[in-house]
């Protein structure tokens, strides 16, 4: 039986296949799955058999696995199969609003955990993991766990912003700043689409993972790793904020336009102008925040990613 994390990626690979974010044929990397997903190969190459079994991908002899051929039409029932017997995303989306409304305290034992959500120990496991992996939770040491600070108040989440502000237009301009084509490419394809079609089909958390992705590429080209770092930790501060966020799809059309406006600039190699407009784009973003209700008392702001 694959692991549950195994399950869970194979689950959301097919429906970017059903749906027609990931096309016929193409090529699922596991490295760039890794990355994506936040994990090692390890799940991706199980996941990744788990698609081969249910007609979704095929494995071509030192290539890799495809997506195979026709494999978005007709697939509702194996799609269906891919069901976990254990769906973690309610308690888990629980346990992150729980946290984000302080009803819960930092420090906890599982123990606590498992009578509060009624799971077993395995499916807590498989929860936490995935809190840690998402920068919200790390194991005490020797004992239990603790939730970290994220981006709970509107002057938080302002002020992350803010940081964003200083460090994505500065990265650009570091003397080891790199475009790398392909990546650019891919990028483009992905904000093109999004423009096209994917806004109104794809569900929020994935177009704000599009978003993310699409800043923390850009960054990394800095070839600093402590730029790379920083976003990233920042994003994943931020990120329960997700889960509860009401997406302004309009926004994002003009989020969309804006990124590929960037990318237009890195294409003609004007790294400076593309550092001034990044910081234009990310002060927009802050005055475009749209506020969600966390409790009766507290807002907080939320803006594209």
């Amino acid at each position: 039986m694959p692991a549950p994390l195994a399950l869970q990626i194979a689950k959301t690979i097919s429906d970017a296949i059903a749906n027609g974010e990931i096309g016929d044929g193409e090529h699922l990397s596991a490295p760039k799955l890794a990355v994506r997903f936040g994990v090692s190969r390890s799940p991706i190459r199980e996941a990744l058999e788990v698609l081969s079994g249910l007609g979704f991908a095929e494995q071509r002899a030192n290539r890799g696995y495809f997506v195979k051929a026709s494999a978005s039409e007709g697939t509702s029932a194996d799609a269906a199969r891919l069901s976990l017997p254990f769906e973690p995303a309610s308690a888990y989306q629980k346990m992150a609003e729980d946290w984000l409304t302080d009803r819960i305290p930092s420090d906890v034992t599982e123990q606590m955990l498992r009578d509060r959500y009624q799971l077993t120990k395995s499916q807590l496991s498989d929860i936490l993991t995935r809190a840690a992996r998402e920068g919200w939770a790390q194991p005490k040491a020797g004992y239990g766990w603790q939730f970290l600070p994220v981006a709970k108040t509107p002057e938080a989440f302002e002020q992350a912003y803010r940081f964003r502000m200083v460090i994505e237009p500065a990265a650009m301009l570091e003397p080891t700043y790199q475009i790398n084509r392909a990546v650019l490419e891919e990028l483009k394809r992905l904000q093109t689409r999004m423009l096209e079609q994917d806004i109104e089909r794809l569900p929020g958390e994935r177009l704000m993972q599009l978003g993310t992705q699409f800043h923390e590429e850009l960054i990394q080209f800095s070839g600093n790793p402590f730029f790379h770092q920083s976003l990233v930790r920042v994003n994943q501060m931020r990120r329960l904020m997700e889960y509860r966020s009401r997406i302004d799809r309009r926004r994002l059309y003009t989020q969309c336009r804006e990124h590929l406006e960037l990318i237009g600039i890195l294409e003609t190699g004007d790294i400076v102008a593309a550092s001034y407009r990044m910081r234009q784009h990310l002060a927009g973003a802050l005055r475009a925040k749209t506020p969600v209700v966390l409790n009766d008392e507290q807002t907080l702001a939320t803006a594209e990613k």
